[in-house]
């Protein structure tokens, strides 16, 4: 400590094992021991061409790239605070749910569904995170 103050430094998270940001931000940050990541869509982390699957496919590949942003970060899904939904019709929000409710399981975060009218490349699924940074890798 230097006179009482403790300074705290941004890091900026980017991993190949989630899709590359296409424009001017990072997959996340972290600062004082919190992650925040970007939204992520539906995307394999390889696909030069995304084109988005079903709903529920969606929602898989959404929380296994922000599994894998988090994990970078020295965090994962077990450790999110807060979870940010975007869905283009609340119509999914029953599917999107099933799969949300499989990969957490008991982990129950405060959440939040917002309906959009669209996300980027025609995804219907969309999520970011704000989770305690347990473990720096």
């Amino acid at each position: 400590m230097n006179g009482g103050v403790i300074k705290f430094i941004m890091e900026i998270i980017n991993t190949p094992n989630a899709p590359q940001p296409n424009g001017h931000y990072a997959q996340a940050t972290v600062y004082n021991n919190t992650v925040y990541t970007a939204v992520q869509l539906g995307i394999k982390p390889e696909d030069t061409n995304p084109t988005p699957g079903t709903v529920k496919e969606q929602a898989e590949q959404v929380l296994k790239n922000l599994q894998a942003v988090l994990k970078a970060a020295g965090s994962d899904l077990s450790s999110a605070l807060r979870i940010m939904i975007y869905v283009t019709d609340v119509k999914h929000w029953e599917e999107v749910n099933e799969i949300y409710t499989q990969i957490l399981g008991d982990h129950k975060p405060a959440r939040g569904v917002v309906p959009v009218t669209q996300l980027h490349l025609g995804f219907d699924v969309g999520m970011e995170v704000i989770a305690e940074v347990r473990d720096k890798l």
